[in-house]
């Protein structure tokens, strides 16, 4: 389905509400630059991540454990693929992942801290790999290289960072470059379509589909959303805020496949499909 060419402007990326909720949902310690009265945070820095691991070296989960996430993954993805998982930090979901099948699986973080760490943590499993990379720039990766990247909190924290705009754009560049044809990019994120889209939109291979999960796990009769079945939504986000209601509880996943076809049409939006 294809959805007018209308051009929204890009909201603020230094909403203060939006830094304040990614140290709300995961207690980071802040680490602050002034810019006028805006208050920014070092999440782009590879020197806050190194001391952050240094003082915090125990595993820490981004938004989602992979149990709940493994539906979702089932319906994109296969065991054989080769999977990207960027700003990994010591998160166990490349672990959980290989240890339900999937057989390639890269890591990579910003910090020599944290990759130090898994590298010897996982020295006896081949099959993932830790590499010390700023998502920013992924030029030791060859174009195409990959059949998806996830992305649990990454551009969240570039999003909340000085240069957020720049520096999302970069990431996403990078993103888009290292998917083979037809490869899918998670990005799981507390941003709604109103702070997410239009980011997504600036590259226009994309067909993005949107589902969402219960930020708090639950049992199957208690969930409130279906992960599987995707949300509808319109070029400018409102029709899926209508479906979602205001401040809901739950993570965004859009999973977004690329599509090289599309990018021959740059005057057209993105796709939405439901898979």
């Amino acid at each position: 389905m294809r959805f007018g060419s209308s051009r929204r402007s890009a909201p603020s990326t230094s909403h203060p509400s939006r830094s304040d909720a990614i140290d709300s949902h995961h207690g980071a310690r802040r680490t602050t630059m002034t810019q006028g009265s805006t208050t920014l945070h070092a999440y782009g820095e590879a020197s806050y991540w190194d001391r952050r691991y240094g003082q915090d070296p125990g595993p820490f989960e981004w938004y989602q454990k992979y149990r709940s996430l493994a539906p979702l993954f089932d319906l994109y993805l296969r065991r054989h693929h080769r999977l990207l998982l960027v700003g990994c930090g010591n998160s166990a979901l490349g672990e959980d992942m290989l240890n339900d099948g999937y057989e390639d699986i890269v890591n990579i973080d910003i910090s020599s801290v944290v990759i130090e760490a898994m590298q010897t943590k996982y020295q006896d499993k081949p099959a993932l790999q830790y590499i010390k990379m700023d998502v920013r720039d992924m030029s030791d990766f060859e174009s195409g290289s990959f059949d998806a990247v996830i992305d649990k909190g990454t551009l969240d924290s570039l999003m909340c960072g000085h240069d957020a705009q720049e520096n999302a754009t970069k990431m996403l560049e990078e993103v888009g470059r290292v998917l083979k044809d037809k490869g899918v990019y998670f990005l799981i994120t507390y941003g709604d379509p109103n702070y997410r889209l239009y980011l997504l939109k600036e590259l226009r291979y994309w067909t993005i589909n949107m589902h969402v999960i219960d930020r708090l796990e639950k049992t199957a009769d208690k969930r409130c959303w279906d992960l599987t079945t995707p949300i509808p939504w319109t070029e400018d986000g409102s029709l899926a805020t209508a479906v979602l209601g205001s401040n809901p509880e739950i993570h965004y996943i859009y999973v977004c496949i690329k599509d090289e076809s599309l990018s021959q049409h740059g005057n057209e939006e993105p796709n939405s499909s439901e898979h």
